[in-house]
């Protein structure tokens, strides 16, 4: 459905972003048509400054030339602006979506940034990121629970918010000299189970890819 403009809507976006690739997904789950328009984030484009000019970072969605920025933010936003589309967040249960959003929140506020220190770090640092993913991981399994999606048995919210992350999981175990299958086989499960979305299997690169993207990072911060 990219690359057509029949809701007026353009995703400015990084092909390995895990905070584009949800609005990638939810666009997809709606049924929404939109043109991609990869950015690059080394040499930044007059229409993302003007569309964020705060933070001057993707995703930024524009719908009929009017900039949305964040990606909870943006997902939120189709749902609104939306309503005749399959709904992300529980509807008609203002308890349910505060929960959805609190798992959301949780994901942005733990899981990149640790991954981020996982790769980054070395020594303590390295040791106490390994250790911190590893409860983190735990933390979002116990959310799970013995739901097949973090809804319950329809995929939602909170699986849009995490499941980019999954193609990152690799790249977490070989820095980290972990297993996400033998630390939490329930959350393993479920990112198979979302593998076989067609709206995930479109917009999530394959996890080796993800691993070589960041070796690259590594050696252009010079990180050994």
């Amino acid at each position: 459905m990219a690359g057509e403009k029949k809701q007026g809507l353009q995703l400015l976006d990084f092909w390995v972003s895990p905070f584009g690739q949800r609005c990638r997904i939810a666009l997809d789950e709606k049924g929404l048509s939109y043109e991609y328009l990869e950015q690059d984030l080394a040499n930044k484009s007059e229409l993302l400054l003007r569309a964020n000019p705060v933070h001057k970072k993707i995703p930024v969605l524009l719908h009929a030339g009017r900039p949305v920025c964040e990606s909870l933010i943006i997902v939120q936003y189709l749902d609104e602006a939306f309503p005749a589309t399959p709904a992300l967040l529980p509807a008609g249960d203002p308890y349910a979506r505060a929960q959805a959003r609190f798992w959301a929140d949780y994901v942005d506020k733990k899981l990149y940034d640790c991954g981020t220190r996982l790769w980054k770090l070395k020594g303590d640092g390295h040791a106490q990121a390994r250790t911190e993913m590893v409860e983190i991981l735990r933390t979002l399994e116990g959310a799970l629970g013995e739901g097949r999606f973090f809804g319950g048995e329809a995929f939602g919210f909170v699986d849009v918010a995490l499941v980019p992350f999954t193609s990152w999981f690799l790249t977490y175990e070989r820095f980290g000299d972990l297993s996400v299958e033998k630390e939490c086989p329930k959350l393993a499960a479920w990112a198979k189970r979302c593998a076989e979305r067609p709206s995930v299997a479109k917009n999530l690169y394959p996890p080796e890819k993800v691993y070589e993207f960041i070796c690259g990072l590594k050696k252009r911060f010079g990180i050994e």
